[in-house]
């Protein structure tokens, strides 16, 4: 006779078996901790620089800034995302007026947006108006600061005098620098606007016709 064999009865309520834990490489404290620094400081490299940028910018953010440059520098995190804002300032342009062979005029401004096209063109032209006008002081300055001043600038100034008599073909060239005021917005609403400022550069030709032809 055969006995049946009895197996006992799997619970309803039991839990399955728990998954095998997987082996592996843990963290360690001092490599967690190392790794969240790296990682909050790389967050800082990025963040610090645009809060430093240009001025108007915050004394906290400027010496914020300090021990971090050279790892700036070296990883190239120094973009200035933030731009002009929130305060761009003037505007600047060089009005020209040249002499022609023929004893005509010709006038015009660097940049010109009717005629510096592309758009980068008109852009890169732009940044040479911004940075001279960076190192020419205003026309009322000392005469003391616009003595030691001039060494700077005078030397990009021929060399856009130089262009424009090339390109042009004119005898000689006088420059001066355009400040274009930017009102708050109080006063554009009121209609007001103060009149731009114009600082001479200076009258420059060619010593001989080879220059000229150069």
């Amino acid at each position: 006779m055969d006995v049946p064999v009895v197996r006992p009865r799997r619970s309803v309520n039991a839990l399955p078996p728990s998954p095998a834990t997987p082996s592996g490489p843990r963290w360690t404290r001092i490599g967690r901790a190392t790794a969240t620094v790296a990682i909050l400081l790389y967050l800082a490299l990025v963040i610090v620089p645009p809060l430093a940028g240009p001025a108007p910018s915050s004394a906290l953010a400027t010496r914020m800034i300090q021990p971090l440059r050279p790892l700036v520098g070296a990883l190239y995190l120094g973009h200035g995302y933030r731009f002009f804002a929130p305060d761009p300032g003037p505007g600047h342009a060089i009005r020209w007026g040249m002499r022609m062979p023929d004893g005509t005029t010709l006038s015009g401004e660097l940049p010109d947006p009717a005629v510096d096209w592309p758009r980068l063109l008109y852009h890169r032209r732009f940044m040479i108006a911004e940075k001279i006008a960076g190192l020419v002081p205003a026309a009322d300055a000392p005469a003391d600061v616009r003595r030691v001043s001039k060494p700077l600038w005078q030397p990009l100034v021929m060399g856009v005098a130089g262009q424009l008599l090339r390109r042009h073909g004119g005898v000689e060239v006088e420059l001066s620098m355009v400040e274009f005021d930017l009102p708050a917005p109080e006063d554009t609403i009121a209609g007001r606007s103060a009149p731009d400022i114009e600082t001479p550069l200076g009258v420059y030709a060619f010593a001989s016709s080879a220059e000229l032809n150069r």
